[in-house]
C-alpha cells in the first residue's frame, strides 16, 4: 500500500475523478492527497473532499499566483481547520523560474502561509524553484513540519533539508533516462521520503507523456526500490508510514 502525497485533482484536468481514485485503488494507492494553488482550486477540493473517499486536500496559494486574497484563504483554513481530510497548507513557496520582478511578493505570501501553518499546526507543502536560498532562510524561521515537494535539487540542499528533519518528494522524473537526481535521492533516508506524482503532471516511465494519475505513483516506487537496492514491500511500507505521520492519515482505505 501507498499513499500518492501530492497531486492536483481538479475537476479541470479529469472528467471523472471517481474513476481516477478506483484506477488509483487497484494499483494499491490507498489515498490522495490533492494540492490547491489558488482561491478557486481550494473551494474545489473542500467540495470534492466530500464526495470522495481517500481523497485529502491542502489549501494553498501558489507562488505563480501572488495576487489571490490571502484573507480569504485565511477563511478558508479557519473554516476547515478542523476537517480531518485538510491535512496541510500548500502548495506554497517560492518560483523565481520565470520572473524575480515579484520577489518580495511572494516572500510576503510565503510568511503568511507559514504563519498560518504554525496558527493551525498544520505541516506545509513547499514548491521551491530557483529559490534555494531563500527557501532554506525563511523555513528556518518556523517550527512546522515540512515537506519539500518535487525535489529537484543537489545532494547539499538535500543534506540541509534532511539535518532539519523535513521530507523529500520525488516523483515521475526519478524515472527519466538522464534524471540527476537519481544519484542525489540514493542517498536520502528512507525515513526523509515522499513518493507523489504531481497528477496530471510529469507521468512516470512507461506513461511519460502522456496525464499522469495517482496510480502510476507505483512506478516510481519500483524505480526506488532498484536505486535503493530494496524490496518493494519494505520501500511501500516505509513510504507510507512517513505519509501517514506527516499528514495524519490514518482511517483511511484498508487493502486486506
Amino acid at each position: 500500500m501507498i499513499i500518492d502525497s501530492h497531486a492536483h485533482l481538479f475537476n479541470e484536468y479529469y472528467d471523472d475523478i471517481q474513476s481516477v481514485l478506483d484506477r488509483a485503488k487497484d494499483n494499491n494507492v490507498i489515498a490522495v492527497v490533492s494540492a490547491a494553488d489558488t482561491i478557486k482550486s481550494c473551494l474545489e477540493l473542500i467540495d470534492n473532499s466530500k464526495k470522495y473517499n481517500d481523497y485529502y486536500y491542502c489549501l494553498g496559494i501558489h507562488p505563480e499566483n501572488v495576487d489571490e486574497d490571502i484573507n480569504e484563504l485565511t477563511r478558508l483554513i479557519e473554516e476547515n481547520k478542523d476537517d480531518p481530510k485538510f491535512v496541510a497548507i500548500g502548495e506554497i513557496g517560492l518560483d523565481y523560474y520565470w520572473t524575480k520582478d515579484n520577489k518580495e511578493k511572494q516572500i510576503e505570501l510565503f510568511r503568511k502561509q507559514l504563519e498560518l501553518a504554525e496558527k493551525y499546526n498544520k505541516p506545509v507543502v513547499v514548491h521551491s524553484r530557483e529559490a534555494t536560498q531563500d527557501t532554506i532562510d525563511i523555513l528556518k524561521e518556523y517550527n512546522i513540519p515540512v515537506y519539500i515537494h518535487c525535489f529537484s535539487g543537489s545532494k547539499e540542499t538535500a543534506d540541509i533539508y534532511i539535518k532539519r528533519g523535513y521530507y523529500i518528494g520525488v516523483g515521475g522524473v526519478l524515472t527519466f533516462k538522464n534524471a540527476k537526481i537519481k544519484e542525489v535521492i540514493k542517498d536520502i533516508p528512507l525515513d526523509n521520503l515522499l513518493l507523489e506524482t504531481d497528477a496530471p503532471y510529469l507521468a512516470p516511465v512507461p506513461y511519460r507523456g502522456k496525464d499522469n494519475e495517482p496510480a502510476y505513483v507505483v512506478e516510481t516506487a519500483k524505480f526506488l526500490s532498484d536505486i535503493k537496492n530494496d524490496s518493494l514491500e519494505n520501500i511501500n511500507n516505509k513510504i507510507l508510514e512517513n505519509a501517514r505521520k506527516l499528514f495524519h492519515i490514518w482511517h483511511s482505505y484498508v487493502i486486506i
